[in-house]
This record gives structure tokens, sequence and C-alpha cells, in this order.
């Protein structure tokens, strides 16, 4: 009985350590995660990366008409940290399956909201919470192993950029920036009376930068020069001052910030208010 139960314990012991040495290699279609700040969102892409070996991809290894994982094993999944918009349509902060229906002439991209299938199999449309258009772009470089990565960034959307063999196809995610950083500053500089020059400086940079009233702009960065003189706090002044038609005292205050950046070492922003003083003479 004893040798049955030692015999017992040897195989269960020689499986375990057989499981445990399997033989590491290369995955045919390795997986890659990309992260991007897109506006105030944090946007991931979890997918993996076939590659061409010699095939002709669409139209016969990914079919015109049928779904396509946009990859390959698991399905590709985006995630953004609150809510974007997406070909007009406002998609809730979270976790999306990122599928596709790959034709000639466009495609259908589509969201979904199951994101644990293997690739397409199971794929079940009432899961979708968007489909748009998109349309393919013919590159004349050729890419050997499929590639997302975002573009065209400005301070409050991105493109989502989808490359293989010599097909690109994008669409554009935005997001809503204006309403979360006016938030902010009503939170901690009007209601909340703020005289931190920083948080002072970076209102009045907001309000110059977007347009808004620049009287209050102006009021802010004073504010902040008044109890700490930065050589970018003094520049921002100026250009608010130029917008504001004081020619003077721009050319005044940028002059000011110049010897601030001098006493730096910052030969940046010596020539930005240089081109500044310049440009108002």
């Amino acid at each position: 009985m004893k040798q049955k139960i030692s015999l017992t314990l040897a195989f269960l012991l020689f499986s375990l350590v057989s499981f445990a040495q399997q033989i590491q290699m290369p995955q045919a279609s390795p997986s890659a995660k990309i992260a991007q700040k897109v506006g105030l969102t944090d946007v991931t892409v979890d997918y993996s990366r076939p590659s061409t070996k010699d095939r002709k991809i669409f139209g016969e290894l990914v079919p015109f008409g049928q779904v396509w994982r946009t990859g390959a094993n698991g399905a590709t999944v985006l995630s953004f940290s609150t809510d974007v918009i997406i070909d007009g349509t406002s998609i809730p902060a979270g976790q999306y399956a990122l599928y596709a229906i790959p034709e000639k002439s466009d495609w259908t991209m589509i969201l979904s909201k199951n994101i644990k299938l293997w690739g397409a199999i199971g794929y079940d449309k009432s899961d979708d919470v968007i489909r748009f258009k998109a349309a393919p772009v013919k590159l004349k470089k050729k890419n050997e192993t499929f590639e997302i990565s975002f573009a065209n960034m400005t301070d409050t959307g991105s493109d989502l950029s989808l490359k293989w063999e010599n097909t690109r196809v994008d669409f554009r995610i935005e997001t809503e920036v204006d309403p979360l950083v006016m938030a902010q500053i009503k939170e901690y500089i009007i209601d909340g009376e703020s005289t931190d020059p920083s948080l002072l400086y970076s209102a009045a940079s907001y309000y110059y930068t977007n347009d808004k009233d620049i009287n209050q702009a102006y009021n802010w960065i004073n504010e902040s020069v008044e109890q700490e003189p930065k050589y970018w706090t003094m520049h921002l002044k100026a250009k608010i001052e130029a917008a504001l038609g004081k020619k003077t005292n721009a050319v005044e205050t940028a002059a000011e910030a110049i010897d601030l950046a001098e006493e730096a070492g910052n030969q940046d922003y010596v020539g930005l208010n240089e081109r500044l003083i310049k440009s108002l003479k």
C-alpha cells in the first residue's frame, strides 16, 4: 500500500515538474500594449500583432464582408479612463473590444462591450456599442506586421491608426477637455479663491490659449507675478498685454522676462521674448 502511495506521489510530482518546464518560444503574433494620454483621458490598446509572411491579407486571409478581430488571438481591447466621442457618439469610460468588417471601399468599425471572446468567435451584434464607417487608404510602403498607433494629436483628440500590409485605416477619438478644466478652475480659483501663483498662472494660461475672458486672464497673471515672478509667467503676462493692445507694457514685461530667463540659463525663453518684442515694434 505504501509503495502504491509512493508511486502515485512520484507520478504527480513528475507531472507537475513536466508542466512547469514547458518550452518557451516566440509567439507567432506577439502581444502588445500601447497607452496614450489624449486630452485628459488615458487611452490604452491591448492587442496581438500578426505578420504578413508572404500572404495576401485583405480579401483572402482576412475576408471582405466578415467580422475581423483587428489583430490576432484574443479580442483587441480599447480602454478609456473617461467618456470619449467617436463618430459623434458619446462612449462611456470603460473597456471595449475593437472589431472591423473590411471592404474594398470602406470598413465598418465596431466597438463591442464583450471583451472576453477569442477573436471574433461567438461575436454577437447585440453586444455592439457603436458601428461606424472608416475609409481605407492604400500605403506605398508595406507594413509587414500589423500595427496600431496614435496619430494627429491635438489637445482634445487623436486618430487611432491601424496599418497592415498596404492598408491603413484611421478613426478619430475626441475627448471632453474644457468642462473638466473649467470645473477645476472654478473649484480652485473662482470658488476656492486660491492665491497659489502656479494655479493662477495655469488658469490665466488656459483662458489666454482658449480665447476666454482675456481681462480675467490678465488679472490672474498679474496676481501670479506679483507673488512669484518667473520667466515663463512674465512671458505669458507679456503675451496677454500684447493681446490687450498694451504694447508698451508688453515690451517692458518681455524685457523683464528676458533678464529672468538669462539668470536661469534658459535661452529658449530668451528667444521667445526677443521675438515677441520684435513683433510689437
